[in-house]
């Protein structure tokens, strides 16, 4: 009873607070259409994608945020003026999850607009996909430096291979914004 007295306490405070909540029983997998997500960022008909290689100098930064090498040689994303998506699996602990990183470039500068968890593949750490984590990463940029993002981003008991994936695929999705913006 104390469980499901501490459920409703939970879900209210979500709800008051203006997160989206969805209750998932036994199973947190759960899977958004690339469509769907598309079409709400831009408004209707998203544009056609198009593809960055993922090659030479770009590859090796892609691995260094990665911490491993990459399996894509390729990626696609979607631009129109100042907002690009992209949308990109990491691992999670055992399983891909597929992250979409809305960016937006302004006044010569890449910085993301949105994160959102379209597919969760993993038993563990599903709270990454909640608006209440997902919005830390609102307005963060790349690291004067290059590495890392220019904002922090708390991490999740339970979940921090889920939330290191997210905070990967951020900083790629700016890294790679910015590579093709420049050609």
């Amino acid at each position: 009873m104390k469980l499901l007295a501490g459920s409703i306490f939970f879900i209210s405070l979500m709800v008051t607070l203006g997160t989206r909540v969805t209750i998932a029983a036994d199973d947190p997998t759960f899977e958004i259409s690339h469509q769907d997500f598309l079409q709400e960022v831009f408004a209707g008909e998203p544009p056609e994608s198009k593809p960055v290689y993922i090659r030479g100098e770009l590859r090796q930064q892609v691995e260094t945020i990665l911490q491993h090498r990459t399996t894509f040689l390729r990626t696609r994303y979607w631009m129109r003026d100042d907002i690009s998506v992209w949308i990109l699996d990491e691992i999670g602990k055992d399983q891909p999850i597929t992250i979409a990183v809305v960016v937006t470039h302004e006044q010569h500068q890449s910085t993301i607009a949105d994160v959102e968890v379209l597919a969760f593949r993993e038993p563990r750490g599903w709270e990454v996909r909640h608006d209440f984590f997902t919005e830390q990463f609102r307005g963060a940029g790349r690291n004067a430096s290059g590495r890392g993002l220019d904002t922090s981003i708390d991490g999740i008991t339970g979940a921090t291979l889920s939330v290191r994936a997210l905070r990967k695929v951020a900083e790629i999705a700016l890294l790679l914004d910015e590579h093709v913006r420049q050609e």
